[in-house]
Parts: structure tokens; C-alpha cells; sequence
């Protein structure tokens, strides 16, 4: 039996459009045409197409206060800690159609993060493009600082984007849709941040597709308190965004 570094892979289609998602980290994998994605033998690389939760981005040293206390998160790309804690764990597939999944993950108290979640990752193939839907409920018993983004990169050349060697590892305000070459990244209210990404530092991406990441905070968030979300017992966070080509 040989199983995938990604897990389980489910497909979406719809009118000639194919989509692939992972049971690992419940990832966007595949999209011909509109994503930079990897083969279905590896692991994903440079965070393509994968979910961050509780935090997006990077929190530098590990180190964070949250109601008196003070955490420490592993160091995954030391001196960062980065991009949360579900990237790498298995999603179960609680409901599936041909245009649609959905894929649910328990996030139990750990070091650095005592704090319980459920997870539900949606996505939805439609006339417009792909809607992903993101809920997180604290099913825990006390309250937790959360924050959320995804990581799909853009197939379209950098320079095309942004202009010949225009580099970008920054957040902006997202108001509501970014346009990344022909293909639009849009979210509600709820993603107050787009980072953009060209990945030059990366020989496995190096401007060939671009990263546009809506995100709820921005780095260091749980660390300066900005835009982190206070889920208190029972509370669910629920957002959507998508991509239309």
C-alpha cells in the first residue's frame, strides 16, 4: 500500500474545472491553470496551498502572553515559529460531493498552545470559481487567541505582476478582493490582511507563481495582540474567501 505524503487526495470538479484537496492539513493541492500546486508523491513545500490555524504568518522567537500567561511555541523555522499548527495534522472527511468537501480536525491542548478546537475546512466548487469556507469552535474550557489564513499561490509570474524583480513579503489591507494577474482573491470582512509573497529566497517557487494570503492577523500577532481573535468557550469563528479565474 503506498500512501501519499498528502494523504487521501479528494477531487472537485465542475464543467471541465478539477480541483485536488489533501487530507493532510486539509491543503489546496491541484488547480490547473490557476495554482501553483505540487505532484501528488511529495509533500507541499513553501506552504502551497495550505491551511494556518490558530495563527498565520510568523511569531517570532515562539514567544507569546495571553491572560497572564506566557507560552511558548515550537520553533519551526527557528528563530520563528510559523503558519500554526494544522499543516502537517490529518482532516477527516465528514461530508463529500462531486463539487464539494468538507473536513473537520481536532486541535487538542499542546505545548505552547493549551487551547482545544474543532476545525471544519470547506470547499465549494461554483459558477464563479472556488469558495472555501473556514470554521473554528473552541470546544474547549477556556478562552483561546486565534487567528487564521491560507496559503494558495497564484500561477502567474511575479514580474507580470508586480513589475520586472519587484519583490514582496508583505501584508496589506484586504479590502475585500485582490486581483493576482487575471485571477481575483476575494474574502469577507472577516480577512482583514492579504499578505503577498514572491518567493524569491525559494529555488522551488523563485517568481513563478505568486502567494496571496488572506489572513484574519498579521506576523507577530500573538504577540503585539493586534487583530487576534479572543474565541471564548463555545464560540465559533466562521469566514469564507475564494478564487475566481
Amino acid at each position: 500500500m503506498t500512501v501519499h505524503p498528502s494523504g487521501e487526495q479528494f477531487e472537485l470538479r465542475r464543467d471541465g474545472t478539477r480541483v485536488v484537496v489533501t487530507e493532510v492539513g486539509a491543503g489546496l493541492r491541484e488547480w490547473d491553470g490557476v495554482l501553483d500546486g505540487y505532484a501528488a508523491d511529495s509533500a507541499a513545500t513553501s506552504g502551497r496551498g495550505q491551511v494556518l490555524i490558530p495563527w498565520p504568518n510568523r511569531v517570532q522567537d515562539g514567544k507569546y502572553e495571553w491572560d497572564g500567561e506566557t507560552y511558548q511555541l515550537p520553533l519551526n523555522e527557528p528563530p520563528y515559529s510559523i503558519h500554526g499548527l494544522v499543516r502537517w495534522a490529518p482532516f477527516s472527511c465528514v461530508e463529500r460531493g462531486e463539487r464539494r468537501i468538507a473536513l473537520e480536525h481536532f486541535l487538542f491542548p499542546q505545548p505552547g498552545y493549551p487551547f482545544a478546537l474543532r476545525v471544519r475546512v470547506e470547499y465549494a466548487l461554483d459558477r464563479y470559481g472556488l469558495t472555501v469556507r473556514t470554521v473554528a469552535e473552541n470546544v474547549g474550557s477556556r478562552a483561546a487567541p486565534f487567528g487564521v489564513g491560507h496559503h494558495p499561490y497564484i500561477a502567474r509570474h511575479a514580474d507580470e505582476v508586480f513589475g520586472e524583480d519587484v519583490k514582496r513579503d508583505d501584508a496589506q489591507r484586504f479590502e475585500g478582493e485582490v486581483a493576482v494577474g487575471d485571477v481575483t482573491v476575494w474574502g469577507d470582512s472577516t480577512w482583514k490582511w492579504v499578505q503577498f509573497y514572491t518567493g524569491d529566497d525559494r529555488p522551488d517557487i523563485a517568481r513563478r507563481a505568486v502567494a496571496a494570503e488572506p489572513m484574519t492577523c498579521q506576523k507577530d500577532a500573538f504577540r503585539t495582540g493586534d487583530d487576534v481573535i479572543r474565541l471564548e468557550p463555545g464560540d465559533v469563528f466562521d469566514a469564507r474567501w475564494g478564487i475566481a479565474p
